[in-house]
């Protein structure tokens, strides 16, 4: 019995990673309204960021006061370095009416997903 659950746990796994390791999808193409938005902090953003994106640091005391600058009818592609403080700044964004919010993930994946390179501040 432990050698067929053996058996099935190898096989599961070398199919999991045979599909892990399809081609990557190629990049979409954001429309020329979609604003970019780093919300990492300015240093972060300065080290690299999507090439056009704007700085608005999720974790800053006025991150709302900025955000409610941008049109709440916008379409909007946030970013960060893992995904986590992207996602806080889409719920409070869409608390405060936002709707066509996309969360990016990490800057990484961003770059990825969207093919727009990754830059450093001057």
């Amino acid at each position: 019995m432990r050698r067929i659950l053996l058996a099935l746990s190898l096989a599961l796994g070398l199919a999991i990673g045979v599909s892990a390791c399809s081609a990557p999808a190629e990049p979409v193409a954001l429309a020329d309204d979609v604003v970019v938005i780093d919300v990492r902090t300015p240093a972060e953003f300065a080290s690299g960021h999507l090439e056009g994106a704007v700085n608005i640091d999720v974790q800053s005391a006025d991150f709302e006061a900025q955000i409610t600058q941008l049109d709440p009818d916008g379409s909007y592609y946030v970013y960060c370095r893992s995904g986590n403080r992207s996602g806080q700044a889409i719920d409070r964004m869409a608390a405060l009416g936002f709707t066509d919010l996309t969360n990016g993930g990490s800057v990484e994946s961003a770059s990825a997903a969207t093919g727009i390179p990754v830059v450093a501040a001057p």
